[in-house]
């Protein structure tokens, strides 16, 4: 029997809730910043790493989110946005990812001229890149930032339209939760329904379950990144276990942020246990110190998460992926195999 260690690396995985500028190495930044003449606080690869990472002492989501201020400085250029989302392919196929969707905020990216088109192109190329070179399938999705205009949040939309099936399989809703909650939000993702663009949206993170209820009922969330509130209203909860809504939970950042007090809070398995469609996912493996196989290692040792259950964690990602059915079934199909050849089923 295969070690467990060795079990968790070798497991086929999925990683729905990975956000591009929270994926950056140290490394990159060193070479990046060298390239485009931009000033660091230090020039070695440890040095960097407070900059970019929170610690255990991370006070809100809203001090995690400072972080992002320091990466975007680079990824301003075609070079820096395909190298990077290059790179997250390369890292998660280091942990036998199958499948990933990488998130970005495309007006974050424009400081040097970029248009919202171009900068999906670049991210999209990147991806493809990757794809090709490690094996692994990836779709990016679009996010709206909160603190943003409407009317910045709909070219954001219309752009994502122009790059669907080339590419971009959803948009979502980012940023500061609690000070911009979803109903600002309604006129802009009136559009991507109108557009019949898929939605994922940040809620129930920073602020409580209400959040989750007008992302699906009013902006037409199909998932919902973290939910971890959730459990805040029994009502809402079993709408969306009715509905099959799945959640992308991330556990390690969602206890960076605080969406939830400590580990023994952490309503993980009470989620599982009544049903909820429950994903894993990194969120921000270079801001969280994290990867896929370190979440499943968490949920092994801190709630007693067995082989079995892990496994039918990691198929709801593959059930809630944004890809066509005929796509699904070849992933499907393709992890099953994998596990198989593990002495493992789904």
């Amino acid at each position: 029997m295969i070690q467990t260690e060795e079990l968790l690396s070798r497991l086929p995985k999925v990683d729905l809730h990975l956000h591009l500028d929270g994926s950056v190495k140290p490394e990159t930044i060193l070479e990046l910043a060298l390239q485009q003449g931009i000033e660091l606080p230090v020039y070695d690869k440890v040095g960097l790493i407070p900059h970019m990472r929170v610690g255990e002492e991370c006070g809100s989501l809203t001090e995690y989110l400072s972080k992002f201020d320091f990466t975007t400085r680079f990824l301003q250029s075609p070079e820096a946005l395909e190298r990077v989302a290059y790179e997250v392919v390369e890292q998660s196929a280091e942990h036998n990812c199958k499948y990933v969707e990488v998130r970005f905020a495309p007006q974050l990216h424009r400081k040097k001229g970029l248009t919202v088109e171009e900068t999906m192109h670049h991210v999209v190329d990147g991806l493809k890149r990757g794809q090709r070179d490690f094996g692994i399938k990836a779709g990016v999705i679009a996010i709206c930032m909160r603190n943003h205009s409407c009317d910045d949040n709909l070219e954001v939309i219309r752009a994502a339209a122009e790059f669907a099936n080339k590419g971009v399989v959803a948009v979502d809703l980012a940023g500061d939760e609690a000070t911009y909650p979803p109903e600002f939000f309604r006129e802009v993702f009136a559009e991507s329904r109108r557009l019949g663009i898929p939605v994922t949206i940040h809620a129930g993170e920073a602020a409580g379950a209400n959040n989750v209820l007008e992302a699906v009922d009013q902006l037409g969330a199909v998932r919902i990144g973290h939910g971890v509130r959730l459990k805040e209203n029994a009502t809402i909860l079993a709408m969306i276990k009715d509905r099959r809504i799945p959640l992308e939970m991330c556990p390690i950042s969602n206890i960076q942020t605080k969406a939830v007090a400590s580990w023994e809070a952490y309503p993980i398995r009470e989620y599982l246990e009544q049903g909820l469609m429950i994903t894993i996912n990194t969120d921000n493996p270079s801001v969280s110190d994290t990867n896929i196989t370190k979440e499943y290692r968490v949920l092994a040792d801190r709630f007693g998460f067995t082989t079995p259950e892990l496994i039918k964690l990691i198929m709801n990602g593959v059930e809630a992926a944004f890809m066509g059915e005929e796509d699904r079934v070849l992933l499907r199909r393709e992890m099953e195999d994998e596990l198989t050849s593990l002495g493992l089923h789904a």
